[in-house]
């Protein structure tokens, strides 16, 4: 088959690779549409992969064309999508269904071969079979959603109270669907991009706040009536909408980080003091998953993409590219800040 092969610090090639085989218990999907994820670009830009070469990619859809022994949950002919993680079952937090917190795991597209390929392997028990109403681009968009509303489910978010997403990136456009889904009595959307702040309003946020704006704190504050949010969602991993956070939150407030810092994070005690003087609860988010595997996220996503609740818009992607030209998708993300939305791998 053909796939987008890493074989150094980028250097990323369209290229011949051994087809993989499907084995008992496991699934062969024909790869129709792979999403870059922001993870995937230091393994491809800065020394990031585990090994080389290997086939990265872990946000995909396709068709399933084999079925091992023994496999009931799925059959050839079905669409799915992947659930990346294969814990190992085994140790402690396995048996808590705490997946997303075992020490033993693989992962397809950074341990093992990946989806920026023609056709990727994986356990059944990760193959999500969703509705074939579904276009393809979307439901490669499954891992992010579920990383969000895993986000909400883990910090305890209620209905019915405020709530602040900083970062309109995938996710945070997807935390902001899944607030709104589940019941959010109001909804503000915190970016720099007046383009991800006007696809924001089209996915349900009531207000958009540019933070470029040297007033957007007294803005966003009066919103709320002075009391600051109930909720606040942290999506894109920056030291700068991290602290932001902390200002933003309210009294009693729940506050969950879901972006993952690459750079670090400190601190004045002014700003640390928020979280005591406000009392309110801080937590990490981590993944996706929940028991039975992989979870009500998969679950949930599955249902309320077919409904068309969870909405997808076009503006979600920002290039789509085929996979023969990954090697120009990755190279867009040497300036980030150029990048706007998901780019999107396809197989011709």
């Amino acid at each position: 088959m053909k796939a987008a092969v890493l074989f150094g610090n980028e250097d990323i090639r369209y290229t011949d690779w051994e087809t993989p085989v499907c084995g008992a218990g496991q699934v062969k999907v024909r790869v129709r549409a792979a999403g870059i994820c922001g993870s995937d670009v230091p393994r491809v830009l800065h020394n990031g992969a585990h090994f080389y070469p290997i086939v990265l990619g872990h946000e995909f859809s396709g068709d399933v064309v084999e079925v091992g022994e023994g496999v009931e949950n799925v059959q050839v002919g079905d669409t799915v999508t992947g659930a990346p993680l294969v814990p190992c079952m085994k140790c402690e937090d396995c048996q808590l269904g705490n997946f997303s917190l075992c020490k033993h795991y693989s992962f397809i597209g950074s341990r093992e071969q990946g989806c920026f390929a023609e056709y990727v392997v994986m356990p059944a028990a990760n193959a999500v079979k969703y509705d074939p109403s579904i276009p393809y681009e979307q439901a490669a968009m499954f891992e992010p959603s579920t990383v969000a509303i895993h986000g909400l489910l883990h910090a305890g978010y209620r209905g019915g109270e405020t709530v602040a997403v900083l970062g309109l990136g995938t996710i945070g456009i997807f935390t902001l669907q899944w607030a709104k889904i589940l019941g959010a009595k109001k909804i503000v959307a915190f970016d720099i991009d007046d383009g991800r702040l006007e696809l924001a309003r089209r996915m349900g946020a009531d207000e958009v706040v540019n933070t470029k704006d040297p007033d957007f704190m007294k803005t966003a504050m009066a919103m709320t009536g002075g009391r600051g949010f109930q909720n606040v969602f942290e999506a894109a991993g920056n030291p700068i909408t991290m602290k932001m956070a902390f200002e933003l939150a309210g009294n009693k407030a729940l506050l969950c980080f879901i972006g993952t810092p690459h750079n670090d994070v400190t601190f004045t005690p002014r700003q640390w003091e928020n979280m005591n003087r406000k009392e309110f609860r801080l937590t990490g988010s981590w993944m996706s998953y929940s028991a039975p595997f992989p979870g009500k996220e998969w679950e949930l996503t599955a249902h309320y993409f077919a409904t068309g609740e969870l909405k997808f818009d076009p503006g979600f992607i920002y290039r789509k590219y085929p996979l023969s030209q990954a090697y120009d998708a990755f190279m867009l993300y040497k300036d980030p800040s150029q990048v706007h939305g998901k780019i999107m791998l396809v197989n011709e």
